[in-house]
């Protein structure tokens, strides 16, 4: 397990494997000294809780077959309300579910006025009464450009932010290049956002490329099922009718209260709902997290390093262990 703070003197990073967090909090030095040991102390062995029950996760999601661990339960619990629609397994909300799993031992450690945990985009926060947080909004995961953002404040009801689409680390039945959602937890973003991203699509269209999920990862819970592998040109109506299809999805699940927004983009273009406002990137205003001078010695108990960024030789412990998953990117149904 690596835990070190990152070059700014202020954020956590934390990983085991394929799991790969980057943490931030604000309050006292003390309190985010504490929250930082209680984040490295609840990820140590984590990876391994839900390796204990990996065929079950990766199988589909059913009421009667709840998972044993805490963060596996939670992402079984995520999936669930989306597996009367739709296939889909646990493993759909296995990075938001971690994110929230360390996030709740951050807040049970210390008083915290703002904190996050950001899994490789699903996100979970914590907002004490009267603060907010500016999320940064891009249109292609693969080639990240900041076009808006979201302020979440105390008083809204999201706490989670995930994102998916087929051109992310996740496979994905649709062709949206980003669907971001807004949801009370992380882990329910994280399975909303794969189902919305599945249902932008065009069906049959001869531009879109798609090969089965198991050719590209032998061990996908996804299996025979087709997946996106390219989009090529597509014509404005085209765009506008994928987008509306996501678009009804969204709908659906806002009122179903599984979700509170989303943001769907396709080639350029962005479609919005429910409780998503979206700031143009010269306006989006982020407010920083507070650096905490000499925080990396009152990490005490657990390795720091500081400078770059840690490479791939930490999966060599990994690659050792009779669990071989990858849980960040791993297919999402």
């Amino acid at each position: 397990m690596v835990a070190r703070l990152l070059p700014d003197g202020r954020r956590l990073h934390l990983q085991d494997g394929p799991i790969d967090l980057v943490i931030g909090a604000d309050g006292a030095r003390e309190a985010v000294a504490a929250a930082y040991r209680a984040s490295a102390a609840r990820f140590e062995g984590l990876l391994d809780e839900l390796c204990a029950e990996l065929a079950l996760l990766r199988a589909a999601a059913a009421p009667d077959r709840p998972p044993d661990g805490v963060v596996a339960r939670r992402m079984w619990a995520a999936v669930l309300p989306h597996a009367a629609h739709a296939f889909i397994t646990p493993m759909a909300a296995v990075a938001g579910a971690v994110a929230e799993e360390i996030l709740a031992a951050m807040t049970a450690a210390a008083p915290l006025d703002r904190a996050h945990v950001n899994n490789g985009g699903d996100i979970a926060l914590h907002l004490a009464p009267g603060t907010h947080l500016a999320a940064g909004l891009i249109d292609r995961p693969d080639r990240p450009t900041l076009v808006g953002s979201a302020t979440i404040r105390a008083a809204d009801p999201a706490r989670g932010i995930a994102t998916s689409g087929w051109r992310g680390r996740s496979f994905s039945l649709g062709i949206s290049d980003a669907v971001t959602i807004l949801a009370g937890t992380a882990a329910a973003a994280d399975a909303a956002a794969t189902v919305v991203a599945n249902a932008v699509d065009l069906p049959g269209h001869g531009a879109i490329a798609r090969r089965r999920a198991r050719d590209l990862q032998p061990d996908s819970d996804l299996g025979d099922r087709l997946v996106t592998v390219a989009v090529g040109p597509l014509e404005a109506a085209e765009i506008e009718r994928a987008l509306a299809a996501g678009r009804r999805e969204a709908d659906r699940l806002i009122g179903d209260g599984l979700i509170v927004g989303a943001a769907l983009q396709l080639a350029g273009r962005v479609r919005v709902a429910g409780e998503f406002g979206v700031l143009p990137a010269q306006d989006a205003g982020h407010a920083p997290v507070t650096a905490i001078p000499g925080i990396d010695k009152m990490l005490s108990g657990h390795a720091v390093w500081t400078g770059r960024r840690p490479s791939g030789q930490f999966n060599l412990t990994f690659a050792s262990r009779k669990c071989q998953i990858e849980l960040t990117t791993s297919s999402k149904s």
